[in-house]
């Protein structure tokens, strides 16, 4: 379907792998093409898609990343979970933000939650700035119990206690 050249990431892979680890541990499929974007986002099952937009901005991700690993240990989670890596998967990104977010203004680190290709919720990179990751949470816990219907957690209590959450700013990850 797509025949694209991919655009090189612009952080050092290896630097910023511990940011996408930290999103898999808990349950994420990464999409890293434009193809595998539309695969999982374009599917028309009344279920639920929480899509991440991964970043390796230290402020906003630094509380993001924790905030929506934390929610996914309510009882209700979406029914399924992915991400793509601002800056990294850059050619999955702008498919994503050009198809399914256009109403939004890019911004990263970012998710939605998504319906039968629809955006039923949306949360920008200033919904996690200068907050805790467990005011996110418990944001995120909300819109999952008034729209999500799998059972949660994503994984279990014991495995998440040992999740290491990434921190790092940023400017100081290297260019790829």
């Amino acid at each position: 379907m797509f025949n694209i050249n991919l655009k090189p990431p612009i952080y050092d892979p290896v630097a910023v792998q511990p940011m996408r680890d930290e999103l898999v541990y808990v349950g994420f499929e990464e999409l890293l093409t434009p193809q595998t974007v539309e695969d999982v986002l374009s599917k028309k099952d009344d279920k639920t898609t929480l899509v991440m937009i991964n970043s390796v901005c230290g402020c906003a991700a630094g509380s993001a990343r924790p905030g929506v690993t934390m929610s996914l240990q309510h009882n209700i989670i979406p029914d399924r979970l992915v991400t793509v890596f601002a800056g990294q998967d850059r050619d999955a990104v702008d498919y994503l933000r050009e198809k399914y977010l256009s109403a939004y203004p890019p911004s990263s680190p970012s998710l939605a939650v998504i319906k039968n290709s629809e955006v039923i919720y949306m949360m920008p990179r200033y919904k996690f700035e200068g907050r805790y990751p467990e005011e996110i949470a418990e944001d995120l816990k909300i819109v999952y119990d008034r729209n999500c219907s799998r059972k949660g957690p994503s994984i279990s209590e014991e495995k998440y206690a040992k999740l290491v959450h990434a921190k790092a700013c940023g400017s100081n990850i290297p260019l790829a």
